[in-house]
């Protein structure tokens, strides 16, 4: 019966049946991140970029509350010397319990939160969000082509079509990287929107770029520091299995020598 029920509201609807089988994921192209790979690394340039880009326009709607100021001055990531990230900080509120009031943010303080309660969180989304499918597998997909999560939202800042339309009291706007092709964000960036210092490319799809790379590292502070430790540990396995392969070989060399 209540099966019945659903299939009658697709159908009301104008859905029908087949509505969902038809809907096909945005194809997303790879991008060559520099972070991409057993041995990259984030550009200190680009995320300085990234991060200008993401004041200046971002963080009107988006909140990083699960960054923290002081992590901009990181070694691996924007790497902002001390008085910058200080006179960084210093530009936002925070609401301190202790002063029931807000005050001037410092380094240890988080990033503000987001200034709009639809707009979702950026401090993850990198990792949320999946780029890719297909041939390789979910498996292997971060080998070949890494996590699609910075390409999926480079793309969708960047495949705005300018079309317009009205759908139950609201303005969704045509974007051929959003699943359905139909998104309620307003195009955030245009050419030459930020300007950067010193100059640099600041058409949409280089902002984009930019802005997608500093959303990896908020979402993966640490990732040079884990890609370090991982290759020395790799290396430290490797060189352990070959002294017990040499190690086995001699001990039992007399008990396998043939007469």
């Amino acid at each position: 019966m209540f099966t019945k029920t659903l299939l009658s509201a697709f159908l009301a609807l104008g859905l029908g049946t087949a509505g969902f089988a038809e809907v096909e994921e945005p194809e997303i192209e790879d991008i060559a991140f520099s972070f991409e790979g057993v041995f990259g690394k984030f550009e200190e340039e680009q995320l300085q970029r990234g991060l200008q880009v993401y004041t200046d326009v971002c963080a009107a709607c988006h909140g990083l509350n699960l960054v923290y100021y002081r992590n901009l001055g990181d070694e691996g990531g924007p790497a902002m010397a001390e008085d910058q990230v200080k006179a960084y900080a210093a530009q936002f509120e925070t609401f301190d319990p202790e002063l029931d009031d807000f005050r001037p943010a410092i380094p240890s303080d988080n990033f503000f939160d987001s200034g709009m309660e639809t707009a979702p969180d950026l401090s993850m989304m990198a990792k949320a969000r999946k780029g890719f499918r297909g041939p390789y597998g979910l498996a292997f997909n971060p080998l070949f082509r890494g996590v699609g999560g910075p390409e999926y939202i480079a793309a969708l800042l960047s495949s705005y079509t300018g079309e317009e339309k009205e759908e139950a009291g609201a303005i969704l706007y045509e974007n051929t990287a959003f699943p359905g092709g139909w998104i309620g964000m307003p195009p955030p960036l245009s050419d030459e929107l930020v300007e950067f210092e010193p100059a640099h490319k600041n058409d949409v799809e280089s902002m984009s770029e930019d802005v997608a790379a500093f959303l990896m590292w908020t979402a993966e502070p640490k990732l040079m520091a884990r890609k370090k430790a991982g290759l020395v540990a790799v290396l430290f396995l490797s060189f352990l299995a070959v002294m017990l392969y040499l190690t086995n070989k001699k001990i039992w060399a007399k008990a396998k020598r043939k007469d």
